[in-house]
């Protein structure tokens, strides 16, 4: 009888798979919030220049 709460192990090929996948989107996340903090810092730095 299998436990329902507890799906299936991955294989090592699917966990290197689902790292990498991981890994990019966090990539991803990163360099979205990096843009976010240079253009809020690039919009203080003109309001400042007003």
């Amino acid at each position: 009888m299998t436990d329902q709460n507890h799906p299936p192990r991955m294989t090592p090929e699917e966990e290197a798979e689902f790292k990498k996948a991981r890994k990019g989107r966090n990539l991803a996340i990163g360099a979205v919030l990096l843009f976010f903090v240079v253009l809020f810092y690039a919009i203080t730095i003109v309001r400042m220049t007003d």
